[in-house]
């Protein structure tokens, strides 16, 4: 049974290690913010998850000790690491930071000027 949780725990630790320098990468190697930004939201979230998670098992399963702790930030960080990123990219792209030259598509210019065009249109309220 011990050989078995070892073999988990350090697949899980080698999982982590394999998505955080992934992530390394991607933060040198993109072009621009919003790739970037991707990388070190998606990437790094499941390398840390798969890391916490091997770090949870190992105390609970081999040393007896459930850390309800290690819980809480498994589930925080999987819930605000996304979120963060997509703010961050959404900040930088209505500051006005530019896509990279490869991009094929912007999804986002039609979605802000349809947003834009509704509030301009709304009347300013009687005070």
């Amino acid at each position: 049974m011990t050989t078995i949780v070892n073999i988990l725990i350090i697949i899980l630790i080698s999982t982590g290690v394999l998505f955080s320098v992934v992530t390394a990468l991607g933060l040198i190697r993109l072009p621009d913010v919003y790739t970037r930004t991707h990388a070190a939201s998606k990437s790094s979230t499941l390398g840390v998850l798969a890391i916490l998670s091997g770090t949870f098992l190992h105390f609970w399963l081999i040393e007896g000790s459930f850390n309800t702790q290690m819980i809480i930030a498994i589930a925080f960080l999987f819930i605000t690491a996304p979120v963060g990123g997509h703010l961050i990219g959404r900040a930088a792209y209505v500051y006005g930071i530019k896509v990279a030259d490869e991009t094929v598509r912007d999804d986002m210019e039609p979605a802000l000027k349809k947003k834009k065009k509704r509030f301009s249109s709304k009347k300013p309220a009687d005070d």
